[in-house]
């Protein structure tokens, strides 16, 4: 399949397909005789593979290093592990910094709940520094 079939049925575009291959997290694909990219099934499942990754917000770096791991079958996954117990304190960090993001703004929804000029808004007296 051409590249954009294989964006239409990965759900990437184009462009990332694209960087991905440019980074190294994809293999580079075969060329027809007219130059245009051919990719296979190995590459969609290598593509989906980066997307779900993506999708926990695994770092292309991180990604690298899970590609070259998982191209090692008879390692160990300690580092691997580790990788994901790293990510895991990363989303708990931003989950708390989400926590007091969310408080403070119903507080400041509370400040001010009724149709009163901006002169008077609670809202606009807590920005305030």
């Amino acid at each position: 399949m051409k590249i954009g079939q294989l964006a239409k049925v990965s759900g990437c575009s184009i462009q990332t397909i694209r960087y991905y291959e440019k980074e190294g997290l994809l293999n580079s694909p075969s060329r027809s005789e007219g130059n245009f990219r051919l990719y296979d099934e190995k590459a969609l499942k290598e593509l989906e593979f980066v997307k779900h990754c993506r999708s926990l917000d695994i770092t292309l770096a991180d990604i690298k290093i899970l590609l070259d791991l998982k191209n090692k079958p008879e390692e160990s996954c300690s580092s691997i592990n580790g990788l994901i117990a790293n990510q895991l304190d990363l989303v708990n960090q931003r989950i708390k910094e989400l926590n007091v993001l969310k408080s403070e703004l119903q507080i400041m929804k509370k400040a001010c709940s009724t149709d009163d000029t901006v002169e008077r808004c609670g809202i606009m007296r807590t920005l305030e520094v």
